[in-house]
């Protein structure tokens, strides 16, 4: 394969790739054979014009997943200063020191609770690496923005932080869904970009854009042919809470929905091995923490690219729970839950499980759903909430909602309507229609604004009409405390059935279960009044605020204690020959 450089005016870039030797100067063609692990890479000057639109890394053969930042390809990499014309003596010339790992690193996160265990990873690894994550972006060298594509919103969120910082003179990479399915967007050309299967090479992808480089990673995952879940499980992270891990399952999906970009960034169905999901898990217990979540962008079709089951997932990491500690599940479309409700009831029963699933219907309209080419009827999603309601007592069912998509008739949207009165769901995601771009829906003719909006209206006047919890004021119940309220003023702790509940702040509380008496009820809430039954979850302290998880914290641990020893060694030998020399004077 052949890609063009034009105007490179400041570096000389000598590439080496599997002995294949190639040299680039001014105005010339860089040859980059692919070699056997299907690797390319080429680095440019982030003020060049001309931009790459898939650059992939150079990975060294046999780099291992625990080592993240030597060993890679980039020593084949070497800047040559090319002589100055009389307009370059002109300009204003400096050199900057430039120690990687120095500097500090804003982390911003849109999107789902997968997009938020990729940013735990990216900043895992480079505060392994050294560098400094800060909640101050004005005070950041670098800004990390981890993207979402599913709204148009969020995409115009992460438009102006792009604008902002390029305002502020940040260095800047992108990562998340939207570079990588739309990478040819004009606001993303000449900034570096980390695709979501990538994020293990973020941190080779931070050095070079503070060099001033600008690099373009895609590109997927593979083993023996096949597409896996992406980066390794095991690489370090920091949590943004240290007492919930979210374990990503599977990335992408089975279906082809006429409205989602996301599997246009996501792709295929790829999943991680049962016994990488578990291995995670344990060690995530390990380091204190007492809640895990499950996600994907579908859990239901976990395991149909490398036969396995969710089910058989579920009771693996139902045995490495300890007692006191709980698993949320995910989101699971309806037609690969189907397969399996006998054994997610079972599941769903289980006292470390809570009692809790994400259902999307989108629509109630059958048309609709197949305008959207969803894969089941109103009377599958029905099934399932019907079949699970009886079998698992109690049980949150969590469900989406689409308002206005293109096909979407008056008499369609009134079967939503009644859908969401009958059964009246305790948490409602109401979303309205977006048209996505390279998406089929987004090529019909759209309902207008307006009756969109007042659909949306509608639904949403609907859902505050009721108040789901009223039947449990007086309940005793047991809580698991993990979180602090947005307003500070509350901990936050789940029962049985993932209820949010307001729990008085008591420090001591967090990271234990408590039994509380429900005093007050409210639309999205439970308060409570605290008995003097606190049990701690069979697990360590967690982690500190900002610590980090992962492979490379216990290697860089084991090499400390080995250096402790060695210098002990050294110290008694020191020692031992002293004496022996007093003791021969002495003579």
């Amino acid at each position: 394969m052949t890609y063009d450089i034009l105007n490179l005016s400041i570096f000389l870039i000598i590439v080496d790739i599997t002995s294949n030797q190639q040299t680039l100067g001014d105005n010339a063609t860089l040859h980059v054979h692919q070699s056997a692990e299907n690797h390319r890479i080429i680095i440019m000057p982030a003020a060049c014009d001309n931009t790459v639109d898939d650059i992939e890394d150079i990975v060294a053969k046999g780099t291992s997943a625990d080592d993240i930042r030597h060993n890679t390809g980039y020593k084949h990499v070497v800047p040559r200063a090319k002589r100055l014309t009389k307009m370059d003596r002109t300009k204003d010339l400096h050199a900057d020191s430039f120690i990687p790992g120095t500097q500090r690193i804003y982390v911003k996160t849109w999107g789902c609770s997968h997009n938020n265990s990729d940013s735990e990873y990216m900043a895992g690894q480079l505060a392994a690496s050294g560098y400094k994550i800060t909640d101050l972006k004005e005070d950041a060298d670098l800004w990390l923005l981890n993207s979402c594509t599913v709204k148009n919103p969020a995409e115009d969120h992460f438009r102006n932080e792009i604008t902002k910082a390029r305002e502020l003179s940040k260095y800047l990479v992108v990562a998340g869904c939207v570079p990588q399915g739309q990478p040819r967007s004009d606001y993303l050309q000449g900034i570096s970009v980390i695709g979501v299967q990538q994020i293990d090479r973020v941190v080779d992808v931070v050095e070079e854009t503070l060099k001033g480089h600008s690099v373009r990673l895609f590109g997927q995952k593979k083993a023996e042919g096949k597409k896996t879940g992406g980066a390794s499980l095991s690489l370090p992270k920091v949590r943004k809470n240290p007492l919930i891990e979210i374990i990503a399952i599977n990335t992408g999906c089975l279906n082809q929905c006429t409205y989602c970009k996301t599997k246009h960034a996501r792709g295929e169905l790829g999943s991680y091995p049962i016994e990488d999901i578990v291995a995670r898990a344990k060690q995530s217990f390990e380091e204190g923490v007492v809640e895990i979540w499950l996600t994907s962008e579908d859990l239901g079709a976990y395991g149909h690219d490398i036969n396995v089951t969710l089910p058989q997932l579920l009771w693996k990491l139902v045995e490495v729970i300890p007692e006191g500690a709980r698993m949320r599940l995910g989101m699971t479309n309806p037609p690969y839950i189907l397969e399996h409700l006998e054994e997610m009831a079972k599941i769903l029963n289980h006292p470390r499980v809570y009692k809790f699933l994400h259902v999307p219907v989108q629509s109630a309209s059958d048309s609709v759903l197949m305008d959207m080419k969803r894969e089941y009827s109103q009377a599958d999603f029905r099934h399932v909430v019907d079949f699970l309601k009886q079998r698992v007592p109690d049980i949150t069912i969590a469900t989406d909602l689409i308002c206005g998509f293109p096909t979407e008739t008056e008499k369609d949207f009134e079967e939503t309507m009644d859908l969401v009165e009958e059964y009246k769901f305790p948490s409602l995601f109401i979303n309205q229609y977006f048209p996505r771009p390279g998406t089929p829906a987004a090529k019909m003719p759209r309902i207008p604004a307006q009756q969109v909006k007042k659909r949306t209206k509608a639904v949403s006047e609907l859902f505050q009409s009721y108040t789901p919890y009223d039947h449990k004021l007086g309940e005793i119940q047991n809580v698991l405390v993990t979180e602090v309220s947005k307003d500070r003023q509350y901990f936050v702790g789940h029962n049985e059935c993932y209820d949010q509940v307001l729990v008085p702040k008591d420090e001591h509380l967090l990271g234990k279960l408590v039994e509380v008496q429900i005093t007050e009820t409210g639309k999205h809430f439970l308060k409570c009044a605290l008995s003097k039954n606190v049990f701690r979850p069979d697990v360590p302290l967690p982690l500190k605020q900002g610590q980090v998880s992962g492979v490379l914290q216990v290697q860089t641990s084991s090499k400390t204690n080995i250096l402790v020893i060695l210098s002990f060694i050294v110290l008694v030998i020191a020692v031992l020959v002293k004496l022996q020399t007093l003791l021969f004077s002495g003579t």
